[in-house]
């Protein structure tokens, strides 16, 4: 039923604006003698149903993209072309339609036209008179309009009778419902190197070159970028601009409301719909029968619906002097609120605070040495982007200008300094040797100049240079070595006895968890390896630190008494329902219009394009 509804509200839909376009376009008299631009089958497409469609397509773009585009450029993107086969589509719905005999009857199309807002007169009923002098001065037929929404009616039970004619997929709802909720209950442990029976030997000389050796990527410089560059930021100027004591007092007082603030409370309002309905709720709360948050579940709500946060007297209306008398945890009301009668929970006082000028001068100085800096850097743009333009290299522009040179060898590990900045790092990243200058603006307001002086590829450091990390790396090597053989050994055991305790291990207990679940603690492909298990079964994950042992204890089918299901399996079959309905209607809208003799006048076409340019 509810496709039904949705798809009448669209006919609805399409029938207005199809009436709208209709009258409009005829009255302009740049038609000439002109009626249509070709047929469907036994109907014909208007002038003014493609004159009005295509405004409206113009304009519905041009409204997406904030900038009123040309007819020239409409044709480019070919909006012309979409409005001619959604036309010719339409058209072949209704002969199509027409082929099977179904039209709307005279009652139907009279009840459309005496309820349109268009054809109203002053006391709200239908007026005639007006409805005639409407489409007359449009150029308009009574017979004429109203077969056009005959027609759009006919069409309407056709594309109905097609989208709701196909039965919901139950059983691939069903089907795949189980297949999400189907649950796992399991046990698992986690194992690392602190478990280890025996502490793992240091490496010998042999271990650690052979580690080197074997994993060369971990021990390769990467791709370095030796770089010059001139930059600025409103930091760097900051000991450089004067602020008034005036100055700092003058945006102390334009933002004292975050400076002095009145008493507030922590408070929930919980609205009702009529008075007697929250004088009722506040009766059995006070008589002990239900709590706040009882009372907020039969609302359908939760805690965080009800919260409003910290609020002052003017947040709260007609309840500001009931909550504020109220002590923490009262339930007060009920009071009149925006949404209604609504009863008040205090939950705390936040007493009253001032953050004194003084406490937070230097604050506010640096906030506006910060603003003038800003505006300083943005006035020297101009000359610095003509120095770059005129050949100048990093050293003239830091000689000339504010600027301050620097050098940095750079890669992507390299955070420090100027390469804190994102807009630094994706130029040096794209920087070319040779290429000039180019002013760049940061985030902070500053900006900076760069030059690309060479490029060292990667390489591998040489051993000396990195052997701690070498060191370090062999070990955590052994150990993660050590944990997975001492895993392999647990493994056996459990196998057998399936007492993760006896194994020495901290069990973990899951009852009917869900493939969407997640396990804290757990990798984010681990629920995929516990429903690739059969029942009985023990399985171990590698993790960064060691490893994972999980034994499957039960499978059970999905819950399908489980409201999460049940609204899971609705949700599927609305979605997939709808999605099998349009795709049967394009393919018996295709089929239509494949089969269905279409004449479109170019020249016709080509006369009404000229009166758009």
């Amino acid at each position: 039923m509810a496709k039904s509804k949705g798809n009448r509200t669209g006919l609805w839909i399409i029938v207005g604006l199809l009436c709208l376009g209709m009258i409009g376009f005829g009255s302009a008299g740049l038609n000439g003698g002109l009626r249509n631009i070709g047929t469907v089958g036994e109907k014909e497409i208007s002038v003014n149903s493609y004159a009005n469609a295509l405004t409206a397509q113009i304009n519905a773009f041009s409204q997406q993209t904030r900038n009123q585009i040309s007819f020239a450029a409409a044709e480019q993107i070919g909006i012309p072309q979409l409005v001619r086969q959604q036309l010719v589509a339409q058209r072949a719905m209704d002969n199509e339609a027409a082929n099977l005999g179904l039209s709307a009857g005279d009652e139907r199309v009279f009840d459309m036209v005496t309820s349109m807002p268009a054809f109203q007169g002053l006391g709200g009923g239908f007026d005639r008179d007006g409805y005639r002098f409407a489409l007359r001065n449009q150029g308009l037929t009574e017979e004429a309009f109203e077969n056009t929404l005959r027609e759009d009616l006919a069409r309407g039970v056709l594309q109905t009778a097609i989208v709701t004619g196909t039965g919901e997929p139950r059983v691939y709802a069903d089907a795949l419902v189980q297949f999400i909720g189907e649950r796992r209950s399991f046990t698992w442990a986690t194992l690392d190197g602190s478990a280890l029976e025996a502490e793992v030997a240091d490496p010998t000389e042999e271990e650690l070159r052979a580690h080197y050796e074997a994993n060369p990527e971990s021990y390769t410089a990467p791709e370095t970028r030796q770089i010059s560059y001139a930059w600025i930021t409103p930091e760097l100027m900051r000991d450089q601009v004067e602020v008034s004591e005036e100055s700092i007092a003058e945006l102390y007082q334009d933002r004292i409301d975050e400076f002095v603030i009145g008493e507030r409370r922590l408070v929930e309002r919980l609205v009702f719909p009529n008075e007697e309905a929250a004088e009722s709720a506040l009766a059995r709360l006070t008589a002990g029968e239900v709590d706040f948050e009882g009372l907020v579940a039969e609302r359908g709500l939760d805690l965080a619906a009800a919260d409003m946060g910290d609020v002052d007297r003017g947040d709260l209306g007609p309840a500001a002097d009931g909550v504020f008398a109220a002590e923490a945890g009262d339930v007060v009301g009920p009071f009149n609120s925006s949404l209604g009668p609504a009863l008040f929970r205090m939950n705390a006082v936040l007493q009253a605070s001032e953050t004194t000028l003084e406490e937070v001068r230097d604050d506010l100085r640096d906030e506006l040495a910060n603003a003038r800096a800003v505006r300083l850097i943005r006035d020297m743009a101009n000359p610095i982007a003509d120095l770059t333009a005129g050949g100048a290299t990093i050293a003239d522009i830091a000689e000339r200008t504010e600027l301050i040179a620097g050098q940095i060898d750079w890669n992507t590990g390299v955070t420090d300094g100027i390469a804190a900045y994102d807009a630094f790092r994706a130029a040096a990243a794209e920087a070319t040797e040779g290429a000039l200058p180019e002013l760049v603006e940061l985030s902070d307001g500053g900006v900076f100049v760069m030059e690309l002086d060479g490029i060292i590829p990667p390489a591998l450091r040489p051993y000396e240079d990195v052997v701690e990390q070498v060191v370090t790396d062999r070990i955590a090597a052994a150990t993660q070595e050590a944990v997975v053989a001492q895993t392999t050994e647990l493994v056996t055991t459990l196998a057998t006895t399936g007492d993760f305790e006896a194994a020495g291990l901290t069990p973990n207990v899951e009852v009917d968890l869900i493939r969407r679940d997640f396990v804290a603690g757990t990798p984010p492909n681990f629920m995929g390896l516990v429903f690739g298990m059969e029942e009985g079964d023990v399985s171990t994950m590698e993790t960064a630190d060691g490893t994972i042992i999980v034994q499957l204890d039960r499978i059970a089918p999905a819950n399908l008494m489980d409201p999460t299901m049940a609204a899971e399996t609705e949700s599927i079959l609305e979605s997939v329902g709808s999605g099998i309905a349009q795709d049967i209607y394009t393919v018996f809208a295709t089929e239509v219009q494949d089969r269905t003799d279409v004449n479109i006048d170019d020249q016709a076409i080509a006369y009404i394009h000229t009166q758009f340019r």
